[in-house]
């Protein structure tokens, strides 16, 4: 399966909403939430990257 942007975009999107609903269920208090999801989408966002990076490198060097 290849991913292109579209494909990357949407599973990112679907995964972290998950996650953000998750969350929302939790007995956290409402500003400990706001805190909570957005590291986790700063962190999900740099792991994104960082992947996408290690692939292009992977594909040049085979």
């Amino acid at each position: 399966m290849e991913f292109d942007l579209p494909k990357t975009a949407g599973i990112f999107v679907v995964l972290f909403a998950i996650i953000a609903i998750g969350t929302f269920m939790s007995p956290m208090a409402a500003s400990t939430v706001g805190m909570v999801l957005g590291g986790l989408l700063v962190f999900g966002i740099v792991t994104l990257f960082v992947g996408v990076q290690h692939g292009e490198y992977r594909a040049t060097r085979r």
